[in-house]
């Protein structure tokens, strides 16, 4: 149990819940379950917080919040935020939540899909050239580097629609491809 002091911002058993999930969630995303925490506190509070405000509220060693702020800052979900008057380090998260996921997508995607898209580059180039390799070998690694290929362009593009005309696009869903089938033709259609 969390000793209650001053510096311990009093969450809800909602809050504290969401808290709790959100670093479960980090955890099989592959982020430090504290990193996951300090994240969740810092998204829904309605001010800026110190790092001992927060090793507080969460029962966390005061040096594991200074880690985990790293990361956070790095990643850009969270930022100082200086306050009038006051020396210590206060942090927020990002605000906007199409900003925060695009930030954690873009994370994502550098650290675990650049990479393996190297690999997976890398793999096709050694087979293509082993008189060792079979066809079939070759060519799933070649239809999965096309794959690849096609996410990260699609990523590329979506990044770069404005998310004011982005949000209704994902809402459309399948509409979309209803409205584009006159495009796509009959034959595309039909394959899906």
């Amino acid at each position: 149990m969390t000793e209650i002091t001053d510096k311990t911002v009093k969450l809800t058993p909602a809050i504290e819940r969401f808290v709790l999930h959100w670093g479960d969630l980090g955890g099989s995303w592959g982020v430090n379950r504290s990193v996951a925490q300090i994240h969740a506190l810092l998204l829904i509070s309605e001010k800026p917080l110190t790092a001992e405000e927060i090793a507080a509220t969460l029962g966390l060693a005061r040096s594991n919040v200074s880690n985990s702020m790293r990361d956070l800052l790095a990643w850009d979900l969270v930022r100082r935020a200086p306050i009038l008057g006051d020396r210590r380090d206060h942090f927020e998260a990002e605000g906007d939540v199409w900003e925060m996921v695009s930030n954690i997508v873009a994370m994502r995607k550098e650290r675990e899909l650049e990479p393996a898209a190297e690999v997976l580059r890398a793999c096709l180039a050694d087979a293509q050239t082993d008189p060792s390799a079979t066809k079939t070998a070759i060519k799933r690694l070649k239809d999965l580097q096309e794959l690849v290929d096609t996410l990260d362009d699609w990523y590329e593009q979506m990044n770069a629609i404005p998310k004011s005309k982005l949000l209704p696009l994902i809402k459309m869903g399948a509409k979309a491809v209803d409205l584009l089938t006159p495009f796509l033709g009959k034959k595309e259609k039909d394959k899906s």
